[in-house]
């Protein structure tokens, strides 16, 4: 630099500049102050005052100083090594800076590398949406129907023949359509304006995907009535709209927080991606919800019967209580106001396995579950053990001695053996610690008649995508 070679954008960022509009001035600036003669080390100091802000760094926490509530007795020996292994991904979730308190539900089980938010897995942050923490199956719930004395054969039959399950979308001439207001909001907001995510909304409404999604039918206790309840999230658009937070979240991390997890990266809601992205969140929501009102109501109509009653829950998604975001894991709100069009009964539901009754329950807005329940069965081992587990039997012997007497169906044909009863926790005992831990209070059985899955693919139709 001495014989008056020019500065350049890479010494300037170097110094710690930020490359932008004003980079051209401050380069000029530079190269007059070395024309004068000023040494490098002069410039530089010169130009120290033009440096941007250091970044806010948010140093991890010690996970023993925020609170963490267990909700979950362990039975035996299984139950024993899932909870720790969940309790130990959980006190690296809770490490996190924005984290302020945490829950583990009785059917959490952990789903992914230590420091991800397990299955059952609830959390309060200050000022924060972690994408990661309510998955790329944003929005994943249930919707129920009260189908009065229509015949629960002929209401699965109807509904097999309008479902559709498996990766993508519908086949071309058997798609559903998208309002044009729906899609104009995805058109308006930055994270789902890409013309693959709005592909994706019209070519996926009316698809339940595959993995734990089920249509299922059978008997209210209560009533007698027979009901119909479909579980699936947000499918294509909602995975699109995850991965695209995710991006975001990851630029936050590593200006702000580059110790905590990138699973547990975080996107401030008080700023313009934070409020986009909520915004985006409550599209997807509401794209979820038409989604299964479509499947209900072509059931309905192919059948010929009507909707009595017809309320739904979300139980991957993340809910605003006063200045907090609370993000569920797999884990239902269980208070009366947790979205505008909650059921006014404060009603929410709880699958258990495609062989035991659905429960409606009331929520209890526990303290200690941070005002959540169970979603479901959760599971003690993963697929793959399950199925070691099976032996020698096949999946359609299991399925026959577990299933005796209900009308189970795979979309696919083909037995998805990691869907069946015995791959997922006891429902007596999940229904016992709901009960033992005050999270909610079971309303009515919604005994099954039958349900629909989605089954294993073939080989060739599976490569490349992933389950959920």
């Amino acid at each position: 630099m001495n014989d008056l070679t020019p500065l350049t954008g890479h010494d300037l960022t170097e110094w710690g500049h930020t490359p932008g509009p004003q980079f051209p001035a401050l380069l000029a600036r530079a190269n007059d102050l070395m024309a004068t003669g000023r040494s490098v080390e002069d410039i530089r100091a010169a130009l120290a005052d033009d440096l941007p802000p250091v970044p806010v760094q948010y140093p991890l926490q010690n996970p023993d100083s925020v609170p963490l509530h267990i909700n979950l007795t362990p039975g035996d020996l299984d139950e024993e090594a899932n909870l720790e292994k969940v309790c130990e991904t959980m006190r690296a979730v809770m490490r996190t800076p924005t984290v302020v308190a945490g829950a583990i539900m009785p059917d959490a089980c952990p789903a992914g590398p230590v420091g991800t938010i397990p299955v059952g897995g609830v959390i309060a942050a200050r000022n924060a949406i972690h994408p990661g923490m309510h998955s790329a199956d944003i929005c994943c719930s249930l919707m129920l129907s009260d189908l009065g004395d229509a015949d629960p054969k002929a209401v699965l039959d109807a509904a097999a023949s309008v479902t559709h399950f498996g990766p993508g979308g519908r086949p071309q001439g058997q798609r559903f359509t998208v309002s044009l207001d729906l899609l104009d909001a995805f058109r308006a907001n930055p994270f789902l304006i890409s013309a693959k995510t709005i592909r994706a909304a019209q070519e996926h409404m009316g698809a339940q995907g595959d993995g734990n999604h089920f249509l299922f039918v059978g008997t209210s206790r209560a009533t007698g009535r027979t009901m119909l309840i479909t579980h699936h999230g947000s499918r294509g658009p909602g995975a699109k709209l995850y991965k695209a937070g995710m991006e975001v979240a990851e630029r936050y991390r590593r200006k702000h927080a580059k110790g905590t997890l990138k699973q547990n990266a975080w996107i401030p809601a008080d700023t313009e991606d934070g409020v986009a992205y909520w915004d985006a969140l409550q599209i997807i929501r509401k794209w979820t919800k038409t989604n299964h009102n479509s499947i209900h109501q072509a059931t309905i109509e192919a059948v010929g019967a009507s909707a009595k009653d017809r309320f739904w829950n979300e139980h991957n998604f993340v809910f605003r209580r006063g200045d907090l975001f609370f993000l569920g894991k797999g884990a239902t709100p269980a208070w009366r106001d947790f979205a505008a069009d909650a059921d006014p009964a404060g009603r929410t539901i709880i699958p258990l396995n495609m062989a035991e009754p659905v429960l409606i329950v009331k929520g209890a807005d526990a303290e200690h579950g941070l005002g959540f329940s169970p979603h479901g069965a959760g599971r003690n081992w993963s697929r793959t053990e399950h199925m070691r587990r099976l032996g020698r039997k096949t999946p359609e012997e299991a399925l026959a001695e577990e299933t005796k007497g209900l009308d189970v169906r795979f979309f696919a044909g083909k037995v998805d053996a990691s869907e069946l009863p015995s791959s997922y926790k006891p429902a007596a005992a999940m229904q016992a610690q709901i009960a033992d831990f005050s999270l909610a209070e079971v309303e009515d059985w919604i005994d099954p008649y039958g349900s629909i899955m989605a089954g294993e693919l073939p080989r060739f139709q599976r490569r490349g995508q992933g389950r959920r």
